[in-house]
């Protein structure tokens, strides 16, 4: 079958309408983020737990116990986890927002620093006044933002709440039940195409598998490297901060920055008037960032996704510009899903054999119809 299906080279016509379908998908994400983004988090969690699932399977358990199984274990995993950091958590909501403001104007602080030392060292800059003006802008940044945009963004975090809680659900039902929707697809499809039908989705859920997977891998290592990184500078909370800036890594060049600049108001805030501390936090980013692109991801993501460099850049622009956030988070893959369709539906409709034998199928099904009509006189 692979040597069958080497043979086959996408053209250009393909290419453009892999592109413009993945768009077109991107597009209907956006309207339907609601739905999406709980979707997104319930097939990272259907894959992390399916390797557990297949082990029950093949010691005898059907796939039905075996899921249920594996979803109450990973349920009282979550819920052990909630009870011991309930407290906390309750104790942190109930000051969120003196919190926030707090690690904001550490931040702020310590640029109205960094900028003070700039003026004693470059003439023009001490000049031109920047750190007074700085300190001025920083002044009615701080008050706008506590005023206006800080309870705007808590009301937007706690009304996704409700949504994300289907994420759960639907990956319990994707182990109970992806097998039988892989069955009822199967059966749906012409005996002359099943082959190439079969060798298709098995494609798509090898693609997808791979790819989160692999997400979930980099994740791991992006946690490792920050938080331990972060707990030899000497930064409090560095394996809640590791986690968290590596969850954000997900989104493509928005999630690497918001994730730096998280932890670089925490450092601010924890060390003030120390910008050697914002320096090595800085650094500790981008020395992650390089292990990511040229040892992380071509281990994990890299290879799952069989694509261009030049490809993954341009279309994660496109993404962006199509979908916003959600089109960064998911363009890439989208697009490997839709390559495996769009080359394989090429090679399905283009190859005279396969269609020779379907319209030989119908016209045998034909001919025994008719012959059963036939009745003797």
């Amino acid at each position: 079958m692979k040597s069958l299906l080497a043979r086959y080279q996408p053209g250009p016509v393909v290419w453009v309408g892999n592109i413009l379908v993945t768009c077109l998908i991107l597009f209907a994400f956006q309207k339907l983020l609601w739905l999406v983004v709980p979707f997104v988090l319930a097939l990272v969690i259907y894959y992390a737990l399916l390797p557990l699932k297949f082990r029950l399977v093949l010691r005898g358990v059907s796939h039905d116990n075996a899921a249920v199984r594996v979803s109450l274990a990973a349920f009282a995993l979550v819920l052990l986890m909630l009870v011991f950091g309930f407290p906390v958590l309750l104790a942190e909501s109930v000051t969120w927002k003196a919190t926030a403001m707090r690690y904001l104007n550490g931040g702020l602080q310590m640029l109205e620093t960094v900028l003070v030392q700039l003026e004693g060292e470059v003439e023009m800059l001490a000049e031109a006044h920047v750190s007074q003006a700085m300190a001025q802008q920083i002044a009615h940044f701080s008050a706008d933002f506590s005023e206006k945009h800080l309870p705007h963004i808590a009301m937007g975090i706690a009304s996704w709440s409700p949504t994300l809680l289907l994420a759960p659900f639907l990956a319990f039902f994707m182990l109970r039940d992806g097998w039988r929707f892989r069955k009822f697809i199967i059966r749906a499809v012409p005996n002359a195409y099943f082959e190439r039908s079969l060798y298709l989705i098995d494609q798509v859920d090898r693609t997808s598998r791979l790819y989160f997977m692999g997400l979930i891998k980099l994740t791991a290592l992006d946690t490792a490297c920050l938080a331990g990184g972060l707990w030899l500078i000497g930064i409090s909370g560095a394996l809640g901060l590791g986690l968290l800036t590596a969850v954000l890594a997900w989104i493509p060049f928005i999630g690497s920055v918001v994730g730096c600049v998280l932890v670089v108001l925490v450092a601010a805030t924890d060390f003030p008037g120390d910008p050697n501390m914002v320096y090595a936090t800085v650094g500790l980013f981008i020395f992650v960032r390089l292990l990511d692109d040229f040892v992380f991801m071509p281990m994990t993501i890299g290879k799952s996704l069989n694509m261009h460099p030049m490809l993954t850049v341009l279309m994660i622009f496109i993404g962006g510009a199509v979908a916003g956030v959600p089109g960064l988070m998911l363009v890439l893959p989208v697009l490997g899903v839709v390559m495996v369709l769009g080359e394989t539906s090429g090679q399905l409709l283009t190859d005279p054999r396969l269609r020779a034998r379907h319209a030989h199928a119908r016209a045998l099904r034909a001919h025994q119809a008719r012959q059963d009509l036939d009745f003797p006189g």
